[in-house]
C-alpha cells in the first residue's frame, strides 16, 4: 500500500487455503516467506517448540506450521469469536499441539498464561498477520467492504463496543475528521465531516451504502480519477477507531518481542502504513547497541537484542500477487532475537 491506502475488498490478510460453504478458497498471505523466516526457530527434534499466531483468522497459516513442524505447540489468538470456532474446527487434527484463546493481539501474556507458560522469553516464533480478516471482509453483514450495501458494524469482535454507525451519527465534527485523518491519511477529511453531519440532521447512518455515496460527492472528481476508491480511506479509518487496532498494536508488539527466547524469530505482516510504522518504531531501539559511541568493546548486557531478517520492509513478488491478489498491499518485517534482556 501506499501512503494512506486501506486494504480494499480485495486484499486482506487472507489466511487458508479454506473453502467455507458460501466463501471463496482463501491463500494464506506470504506464506512460503513467513514459513522461511520463522522455520529455522521452529525446526527441532529435541523438544517442544512453541509458536504464537496472533491474528489467527481462519487457520491458514496456523494449519501449516503445525503440519510442518511435528514438536510444535501454537497458541493461537483472535478476538472474532466466529474466526475461533472456524479455526477450531480446521485445527482439530492438532488439538493436543493447540491453545486458542479469545482475545487481542495485544492479549500475548494472558494467552501464555493460559498455556501455562511465562510471559518472558519462552516463545519460538510469532506471526503477526494484522488488518481485517478474509472472514469479516467476504461476511457482507460485517460492513468492511465497500463493494455492498451491508450494516455499518465494522467490529472485529461483534459482541463489544461501538459500531461504524456510532462514530457516524455521535461524533463530533472535529472527531470525525480527526479519525479520518489519522486513521486514513484522508485528506478531505474536514469536508467529508461536513457532509456526514448534514446527512445525519435527517437520516442517521447504518448501512454502508449511503456513506459510499456521499464520499462520491464529497471527494472532487480529479481524486477520484487518480486515488484509488474513494471510500478506502475512510473505510480504513472507521474501521481502526472502531476496534482500537493502532493502541493494541502498541502494545502488542513489546510483548510479543519480550516473550520471544534468543533464537527465536517474529514476522509482521502490515497492510497498510500506519501499522508498518507501528512496528518499525518498536524494532528500532532493540536493533541498536546502547553501550555509548566510541567504546572499543560492547558493554555487558548493552549490545543489541535483535537483528533484523529482512532488509526494510519487504513487498511480495509479481509473481505471488499474480497467485494471491490480497498479498499485494503486504509489508514485511523480521527479527530474531540475539540476546536476553538486560536486567
Amino acid at each position: 500500500m501506499t501512503e494512506g491506502d486501506g486494504r480494499d475488498e480485495s486484499a486482506s490478510s487472507a489466511d487458508g487455503p479454506d473453502r467455507r460453504s458460501t466463501g471463496p478458497l482463501h491463500v494464506p498471505v506470504r506464506l512460503d516467506r513467513a514459513d522461511e523466516l520463522l522455520g529455522p526457530a521452529l525446526d527441532s527434534a529435541d523438544g517442544t517448540r512453541v509458536m504464537i499466531d496472533a491474528t489467527l483468522g481462519l487457520g491458514g497459516h496456523a494449519e501449516h506450521f503445525l503440519r510442518t513442524y511435528p514438536h510444535l505447540h501454537l497458541i493461537g489468538l483472535d478476538r472474532d469469536p466466529d474466526a475461533l470456532r472456524l479455526a477450531g474446527s480446521r485445527l482439530a487434527p492438532f488439538s493436543d499441539r493447540i491453545t486458542l484463546v479469545h482475545t487481542t493481539y495485544d492479549g500475548i501474556a494472558e494467552a501464555l498464561d493460559e498455556a501455562g507458560l511465562p510471559a518472558l522469553e519462552s516463545v519460538h516464533a510469532i506471526l503477526f498477520d494484522l488488518g481485517v480478516s478474509s472472514m469479516q471482509l467476504d461476511e457482507s453483514d460485517r460492513g468492511f467492504a465497500y463493494s455492498v450495501d451491508a450494516p455499518l458494524d465494522m467490529r472485529m469482535n461483534p459482541t463489544v463496543g461501538i459500531t461504524a454507525a456510532d462514530v457516524l451519527n455521535t461524533y463530533s465534527h472535529g472527531d470525525i475528521a480527526r479519525v479520518l485523518s489519522t486513521y486514513g491519511e484522508e485528506r478531505f477529511a474536514g469536508k467529508i465531516a461536513s457532509a456526514v453531519l448534514r446527512r445525519r440532521e435527517h437520516t442517521p447512518f447504518t448501512t454502508s451504502g449511503p456513506l459510499v455515496e456521499l464520499l462520491y460527492a464529497a471527494i472532487p472528481a480529479a481524486t477520484r480519477r487518480t486515488g484509488g476508491h474513494p471510500a478506502k480511506r475512510t473505510f480504513q479509518a472507521l474501521r481502526i477507531e472502531v476496534n482500537g487496532e493502532l493502541d493494541s498494536l502498541k502494545s502488542a508488539v513489546p510483548a510479543g518481542l519480550e516473550a520471544l527466547a534468543v533464537g527465536g524469530r517474529v514476522v509482521f505482516m502490515s497492510y497498510q502504513s500506519l501499522e508498518d510504522r507501528v512496528v518499525k518504531q518498536e524494532l528500532a531501539p532493540r536493533i541498536k547497541s546502547r553501550s555509548p559511541e566510541g567504546l572499543p568493546v560492547e558493554l555487558p548486557g548493552m549490545g543489541p537484542e535483535f537483528r533484523l531478517l529482512t532488509r526494510g520492509a519487504e513487498r511480495a513478488s509479481d509473481e505471488e500477487i499474480d497467485v494471491n491478489p490480497r498479498s499485494a498491499p503486504v509489508r514485511l518485517r523480521a527479527a530474531e532475537r540475539i540476546a536476553r534482556r538486560a536486567e
